[in-house]
């Protein structure tokens, strides 16, 4: 059974292995291999990603098993809260065994639906490839091309925009 929650500290290992897999299992016609291992050449620790996401609203579909013991997050998704960067989705991620289920737009509506009773005017993101149709489908537009510098080699994605009133 699939439950929408808020960020709690016990998945960050999940989480950290979670997008590393998401990131490696991507199809080399999308990202080439030298792309996928500068953006996750290994998961990142549980400590970075809790950090991380304890500094940013964060909701995560977590697969709740027969027993609480098989409890696992299969996807999540990010806002920055901060000043500057208010409104920014910093990650979406769901785990490959799990993409295709309509994951990533459950946790997207969870976010826009609080963003909107926070009084945020504008989201933003910077989309990969494989995200930007998502995106596109609940009305964000391209503003730009992007490009991110990971380890050395820049992987290209898109600059979108939303606006919420």
């Amino acid at each position: 059974m699939l439950k929408l929650i808020l960020y709690q500290k016990c998945f960050a290992e999940d989480i950290a292995v979670l997008v590393h897999q998401a990131i490696s299992r991507i199809d080399c016609d999308v990202y080439s291999a030298e792309e996928k291992s500068a953006w996750s050449f290994a998961p990142r620790s549980r400590y970075h990603w809790h950090k991380r996401l304890t500094q940013s609203q964060t909701w995560l579909m977590i697969d709740v098993g027969s027993d609480s013991a098989t409890t696992s997050c299969c996807g999540f998704i990010n806002l920055e809260t901060g000043y500057a960067s208010r409104g920014y989705i910093d990650s979406l991620y769901v785990h490959p065994d799990y993409q295709g289920q309509g994951i990533a737009g459950r946790l997207y509506k969870a976010l826009a639906c609080w963003a909107k009773e926070q009084g945020y005017q504008m989201l933003s993101v910077d989309a990969s490839v494989l995200s930007k149709p998502l995106f596109e489908s609940v009305g964000f537009k391209l503003r730009h091309s992007s490009y991110q510098e990971k380890r050395g080699v820049v992987v290209m994605g898109y600059y979108m925009e939303k606006a919420l009133a």
